[in-house]
């Protein structure tokens, strides 16, 4: 087999690969913002297997424009499948599709304007360093968010799946910027595509071995607590530490301590860190410990906003007073648990008394 038909057969593979996974995610998952991030990630990346050179020195096929556009694009994407991926109460705003915009549309510049009249690697350099910018971005969103993830198996494949596009992601752009304006051979072109359709391959292998509903849950609510048969003197041990671990709650409400983490929480407890996630995850039903937290903060808030002495407490006092450190987490976070806003339930509270 020739190398030409080896690199189309790596990136025909790729394609396939990548427009299962989106279709999949879209069919079972498509009310799930993750999900759906995933699926246009997917369909990002399968124009980046069918567009991708590392050999650019000329002006690129008037056809080829527009997937690599998209491809560049992708990176913003895969910005946000990861924020959504991590953080269950991330939504998309206007002005994240408007900074997609301005990369695809940049990066087609590049193609048809900026390469052409002689800026190869200007434009090569920049595109590529939007792609590493991105790519931090998204390595900090993980970094600072996967702790809060309960369910072990879960917070395994996601760091996985970010990691692994990162590295391809990060290493093509830095030998794009170090090869730009240069001839690249045809064994060069064949190992990237061989090296995507691994990442692919192994990204897609990893979500099939976690739960889907787990990968992707529909919702940041507690799902049903686990039952699991066990000796009495564990299953005895284990509740007394979840009666301390609400005794905290209830009567020291640690959840209002700045930057609460759950090692901190386990350390209180004198326990493992491993063994609290599993207990809040498996015993409470909780799959992030953020949302564990958050409950309780808004239990608290509930009963503020209830009560006529704090009528003319401001909102904002309320929410700093049960652990939330600003107004927009503490109304998004409210609002999913009630349905309404904290100033709407206190209203609904005054009318009903």
């Amino acid at each position: 087999m020739t190398l030409p038909t080896l690199d189309l057969a790596f990136r025909a593979a790729s394609v396939a690969l990548l427009l299962v996974l989106a279709a999949s995610l879209l069919a079972d998952f498509r009310k799930v913002l993750a999900a759906r991030l995933g699926a246009a990630f997917a369909l990002g990346s399968a124009a980046h297997a069918v567009s991708y050179s590392m050999d650019v020195t000329s002006r690129v096929p008037l056809w080829h424009a527009p997937l690599i556009a998209i491809s560049t694009g992708t990176i913003v994407v895969f910005w946000l499948f990861t924020r959504a991926l991590f953080d269950d109460e991330f939504r998309i705003r206007w002005w994240h599709g408007l900074i997609w915009a301005l990369v695809t549309a940049f990066s087609f510049a590049g193609c048809v304007w900026i390469a052409p009249s002689g800026h190869v690697r200007f434009s090569v350099t920049v595109v590529n360093l939007i792609a590493l910018g991105f790519i931090v971005l998204a390595l900090w969103q993980m970094i600072a968010s996967w702790p809060a993830d309960l369910v072990e198996r879960r917070r395994r494949v996601r760091v996985f799946i970010v990691c692994a596009i990162a590295l391809y992601g990060g290493l093509n752009a830095v030998l794009q910027i170090a090869t730009a304006g240069h001839h690249i051979g045809t064994a060069a072109e064949t190992i990237n595509a061989g090296v995507l359709a691994c990442t692919v391959a192994a990204i897609v292998y990893a979500m099939m071995r976690v739960d889907g509903a787990d990968l992707f849950p529909a919702a940041g609510e507690p799902a049903p607590p686990r039952v699991f048969s066990q000796p009495a003197a564990d299953a005895s041990a284990d509740q007394k530490l979840i009666n301390a671990l609400m005794r905290l709650m209830a009567d020291e409400r640690i959840y209002r301590h700045e930057n609460i983490t759950i090692g901190v929480l386990a350390g209180r407890l004198k326990i493992p860190e491993y063994r609290l996630r599993r207990l809040i995850n498996q015993r409470l039903g909780y799959r992030n410990f953020n949302v564990f937290l958050n409950n309780h903060r808004i239990e608290e808030a509930k009963a503020a906003l209830a009560d006529p002495a704090q009528a003319e407490v401001p909102v904002i006092t309320i929410a700093m007073d049960a652990g939330f450190q600003s107004l927009g987490p503490f109304n998004r976070a409210f609002k999913a648990v009630t349905g309404v806003t904290p100033t709407e339930y206190r209203r609904l509270k005054v009318d009903a008394a």
